[in-house]
C-alpha cells in the first residue's frame, strides 16, 4: 500500500500561520506608549515684581521664621522667560548651545579630578579670559529670586546642582559682565563678611588662594577657559542653597521640573522635610572618592520596549579607582548624555523598536530623528532607566522632543566619548526629583508637579 505523500503547500501554509502568530505574540509584548506631537514651546512670561521675592506661599521669611520653618518652596522659571524677542526655534538653538557648553564644563571638571589642583588666580601665569555670566555658560537652565545681604537685595540666581560655591557679582568688580540685576554692592549690607584665609572654610575650597589682606580668594573655572573669582565670604540670604541650609531644613530638598511643551505653570523647589515625596523611589547616592562635587547615582540597565538593553550594563557606568566615570544627576544639562558604547546600545534598541516611524535628517548632536509631521499623536517604544532600587519609567515627551515646528522630533539622547555620563532635565520633567542628603538617597515621584 502506497503512504500518503505530504502536502507541501499545507506544511508551507501551516508554517506561515505558525510565523505570524509568533510575530504578533512578540509584538504583543513589547511596550509603547502615546506621544503628542507638538510644536516647540515659546518662551514663557515672568510675573514677578522687581523688588519682592517670590514664593509659592508668597512668604517672605524672616531670620526666625527660617529657624523654625520646617519646609520653604520657590518658584523656579526656565532661563528662556529672559529672553524676549526670539523665536522657539532660536531658543531651542540656544538651549542646544548652553548643553554643549555645560557638558564641557562638567566633563573638565571630571576629567581633573586625579590631577593637581591649579594654584589661586593670582599665581597662574598665563591663565586669562573674559568673566563670563554663568547663565550664558551653561552653568544653569532654571533659576529662581533671592534676597541677599541685609536690607535683602534681590537678584536671580541658577539653580545648579553640579555646583558648590554659591556666587554673584560684586561691586567693585574690574572686567563686570552684564547682567539683569545691578551689581550687588556688600558695602550696603550689614551681614557681608569676608572670610580669613585660615578659616576652617576656605580650606574647605577645591583651590583657595589668599590675597594681600589675608582674605581667602574663591575661584570657578568653565570648561572654555572663563573663570570667575574673587573675596570668599559669607552673607545672609534669604534663601540660601542646600550647602548652607542643610542643618536648618535637615539636609533635604527636591525640584519637579516642569514640562515646557505642555505647560505653563512654573516649576518650584522644596526645602525640608515636606520635599520628600512618600511615592518617590529611592536610589543610593554615591560618594566619587575624588571629587565631591556631583550628585552621582548606580545606573544598572536601561529597557526599551520592556526589554533590557543588550549591550547596556552597570560596568559601564562605575567609577574607577582615579575617580573617572560614573553617572550623575545635573539640573543644569539639558540632554542626558551617555558613555558612547551605552548609548549606541541604547539607541540601536530604540531605532529597531520605532522602525514604523518616518525617519528624518539627524539635528545638531541628534542623530535618531523622525518626521512626525501631519499627525496628532504617534505610538514609540517605552523607556525605562533602572537605578539601584529604583525603576524610573518616562513619559514619551522625555525622550521623544520637537526639534522644529514642521513636526521633526528627535530622540532626545546622546554620546559623549568622557567616561561621564549625565541625566540632563529634559528626562527628569514631570518628576519630583527629591535629595535627601540625611539619608545619603536621591529619589523619583512620577508626577511631582501637581
Amino acid at each position: 500500500m502506497e503512504e500518503p505523500k505530504p502536502n507541501n503547500k499545507v506544511l508551507l501554509s501551516f508554517l506561515a500561520f505558525f510565523l505570524s502568530l509568533s510575530a504578533a505574540a512578540a509584538t504583543s509584548n513589547f511596550q509603547t506608549q502615546t506621544l503628542a506631537v507638538n510644536t516647540l514651546p515659546h518662551p514663557p512670561t515672568l510675573s514677578w515684581p522687581e523688588s519682592e521675592p517670590e514664593s509659592l506661599s508668597d512668604f517672605d521669611p524672616t531670620e526666625s521664621e527660617l529657624e523654625s520653618a520646617a519646609a520653604l518652596s520657590l518658584q523656579l522659571h526656565h532661563i528662556d522667560a529672559l529672553s524676549s524677542n526670539t523665536t522657539p526655534h532660536q531658543l531651542f538653538n540656544l538651549r542646544l548651545q548652553r548643553d554643549a557648553a555645560r557638558v564641557h564644563a562638567l566633563t573638565s571638571i571630571a576629567a581633573a579630578t586625579n590631577q593637581t589642583r591649579v594654584r589661586s588666580p593670582g599665581s597662574r601665569p598665563g591663565f586669562s579670559s573674559s568673566v563670563i555670566s554663568g547663565l550664558t555658560q551653561g552653568s544653569g537652565e532654571y533659576f529662581t529670586r533671592l534676597g541677599v545681604g541685609t536690607p535683602a537685595r534681590y537678584v536671580y540666581m541658577v539653580l545648579d546642582t553640579g555646583s558648590d560655591v554659591v556666587w554673584l557679582q560684586c561691586a567693585p568688580c574690574r572686567k563686570c559682565y552684564s547682567e539683569t540685576d545691578p551689581v550687588f554692592d556688600p558695602s550696603k549690607s550689614r551681614t557681608f563678611a569676608k572670610i580669613p584665609c585660615g578659616a576652617p572654610l576656605c580650606r574647605r575650597l577645591d583651590s583657595p588662594g589668599c590675597n594681600r589682606n589675608k582674605v581667602c580668594q574663591y575661584q570657578v573655572s568653565y570648561g572654555d577657559g572663563s573663570f570667575t573669582f574673587g573675596d570668599f565670604s559669607t552673607e545672609t540670604l534669604t534663601l540660601s542653597f542646600p550647602a548652607q541650609t542643610g542643618r536648618r531644613f535637615n539636609q533635604k530638598f527636591s525640584y519637579c521640573l516642569v514640562d515646557r511643551s505642555a505647560s505653563s505653570k512654573p516649576s518650584s523647589i522644596v526645602f525640608g522635610d515636606a520635599a520628600v515625596s512618600r511615592t518617590a523611589r529611592f536610589t543610593p547616592l554615591l560618594k566619587n572618592p575624588k571629587l565631591d562635587t556631583f550628585y552621582y547615582v548606580e545606573l544598572i540597565g536601561i529597557s526599551v520596549g520592556g526589554s533590557p538593553v543588550r549591550g547596556v550594563s552597570a560596568s559601564l557606568f562605575r567609577i574607577d579607582a582615579t575617580g573617572n566615570g560614573g553617572v550623575i544627576i545635573d539640573s543644569g544639562t539639558s540632554v542626558t548624555r551617555l558613555t558612547r558604547p551605552a548609548y549606541i546600545a541604547l539607541r540601536d534598541a530604540y531605532r529597531a523598536g520605532a522602525s514604523h516611524l518616518k525617519r528624518a535628517p539627524e539635528f545638531s548632536l541628534f542623530d535618531t530623528c523622525y518626521d512626525l509631521s501631519g499627525q496628532t499623536s504617534v505610538q514609540v517604544p517605552k523607556v525605562v532607566l533602572h537605578f539601584r532600587g529604583a525603576d524610573v519609567s518616562l513619559p514619551a515627551s522625555n525622550y521623544m522632543i520637537p526639534v522644529d515646528n514642521s513636526g521633526s522630533f528627535c530622540f532626545a539622547f546622546a554620546g559623549t566619548l568622557s567616561g561621564l555620563s549625565i541625566i540632563g532635565n529634559i528626562q527628569q520633567q514631570g518628576f519630583r526629583v527629591v535629595y535627601d542628603l540625611a539619608g545619603s538617597r536621591v529619589g523619583f515621584a512620577e508626577r511631582g508637579c501637581q
